[in-house]
């Protein structure tokens, strides 16, 4: 149980990390422009708000929504509550939760595949599909279409769990399209320290979002989330304080993370249909996809060392 949960936790402050990158990024850059004042409030109080506060509450206000009828108080005590109405309620709730996830993640890794600009990891397969980049929409409406027939054979409110995740996808792509926007206007303009603290703890609170959905195909349990996260966020902040300029020459990171996304968004809706997933199963596969596309951006840094 120990060891299984270590892992867990290990998983999820790998995941959380790597999942985060473009985060990391986008802060670094962000704060180049500002002044030491305001860098100083971002990395104090910034963390602060971002590990304990967004992901933090996070993880009980998912809980909360596809549990309803639980009180503010059951809630918060999810963590330790031994109360069998609000174990059985989370029991119920799991498949939606569950299928929820899986539909943002696996729409996640689909709009990568098909329309995001990359670095090429796996050049055959990465090519072709964003050759046909123009049927991605097409392909996530046939495979919601898909998941919600099948679900309603088991519960009309796991398919409307599918609409759920799908229609979360789609706001939180809104934002992160309208937030590179913003991050070209704030990176050529006068725009004033506090304006540019604003767009930091949206973009940190959008981003949030993948991490603690993809949490919960790791693990159901909210005190590991909460400690994984923790972890992974508090990695996240150490790479925007001084290792980002490493950390973009690894420049297949960002595939690893997307893959892993990929397999956690299966996982999650295989579970939610009453699959018995191994809980071992997601973090083993988040360290060998993560740990492949690693080896393969030390072995691209090493082939430009030599070149040069």
């Amino acid at each position: 149980m120990f060891f299984s949960a270590i892992i867990t936790i290990l998983g999820l402050s790998l995941f959380e990390a790597i999942s985060s990158i473009d985060n990391a990024i986008i802060n670094a850059e962000v704060l180049s422009t500002m002044g030491a004042r305001a860098k100083r409030w971002f990395l104090t109080w910034g963390i602060f708000i971002a590990v304990f506060v967004v992901r933090g509450l996070l993880p009980f206000i998912i809980i909360w929504v596809f549990n309803p009828t639980l009180s503010v108080f059951q809630v918060l005590s999810v963590a330790w509550s031994s109360n069998p109405l609000v174990q059985e309620s989370i029991h119920k709730s799991a498949p939606i939760l569950l299928i929820a996830g899986g539909v943002f993640l696996l729409f996640l890794f689909l709009h990568w595949l098909f329309l995001e600009d990359k670095k090429m990891g796996l050049p055959m397969a990465e090519k072709f599909f964003m050759a046909k980049g123009v049927w991605f929409y097409a392909i996530v409406s046939i495979l919601l279409v898909i998941i919600s027939w099948f679900a309603l054979q088991e519960n009309n409110l796991m398919a409307f769990g599918a609409v759920i995740g799908s229609s979360l996808f789609f706001i939180t792509h809104g934002f992160k399209q309208n937030a590179e926007e913003e991050e070209r206007r704030l990176l050529s303009s006068g725009r004033s320290d506090l304006s540019k603290l604003f767009f930091l703890e949206i973009i940190d609170t959008t981003f949030s979002i993948d991490g603690v959905l993809g949490a919960f195909a790791f693990t159901l349990s909210v005190p590991l989330i909460l400690i994984g996260n923790g972890f992974g966020a508090l990695l996240v902040r150490q790479f925007t304080i001084s290792n980002i300029e490493n950390i973009k020459k690894y420049v297949y990171l960002k595939n690893g993370a997307m893959y892993s996304i990929l397999v956690l968004g299966i996982i999650m809706i295989l579970h939610s249909f009453g699959f018995s997933i191994p809980e071992y199963l997601s973090p083993l596969c988040t360290f060998i996809i993560i740990g492949f596309f690693f080896w393969k951006s030390k072995v691209y840094i090493a082939l430009n060392l030599e070149q040069n």
